[in-house]
């Protein structure tokens, strides 16, 4: 059987914490769909076309070293309408401490009881990358920093330009 996951996020920007739980789904399943949502009320850094961009540069060579087929779309409805769209089983969520696994767990609760065709699977963020959140990362570069240890190169590029510092 083909087993078939959704891993939705934002992705704004892709961070080498989203790279490492993406590592771990291709693992665990022959198609991963990376699920771009995309907000009306929320004004993201990148637009959905850019961070699918940067997501198909960064995640297909992952993919491709797990034998996994990789899909980026975008949608703008609940997730559970999205997985059911395009065929996942699985939702992916990444844990990087018992903050993210309250809410997560609420999530999962809702999800389930919306989609109890769809199982949630937490993936617990390897040591090196949790403390890391796009949030952070978008902070740290929009005052200077270096973001090159959060995010991949391609993505530290792209920030640097969209700050003016390229």
């Amino acid at each position: 059987m083909i087993r078939t996951a959704l891993y939705a996020g934002s992705f704004d920007p892709v961070t080498n914490g989203h790279l490492d739980v993406i590592r771990q789904a291709c693992r665990l399943v022959q198609n991963l769909v990376i699920a771009i949502g995309v907000h009306p009320g929320k004004t993201p850094m990148f637009t959905a076309e850019e961070r699918a961009d940067l997501l198909r540069a960064t995640c297909t060579p992952l993919a491709q070293a797990e034998n996994a087929r990789l899909e980026i779309v975008s949608f703008d409805d609940l997730a559970v309408t999205a997985a059911r769209r395009h065929g996942a089983t699985l939702f992916i969520r990444g844990l990087r401490d018992g903050t993210d696994l309250d809410y997560e767990m609420q999530l999962a609760g809702m999800n389930g009881a919306m989609a109890p065709e769809v199982q949630t699977v937490f993936l617990p963020a390897s040591t090196g990358v949790r403390p890391i959140t796009a949030t952070l990362v978008r902070q740290i570069a929009a005052m200077g920093g270096d973001v090159s240890p959060f995010v991949p190169a391609l993505v530290a590029e792209r920030l640097s330009t969209r700050f003016g510092r390229a």
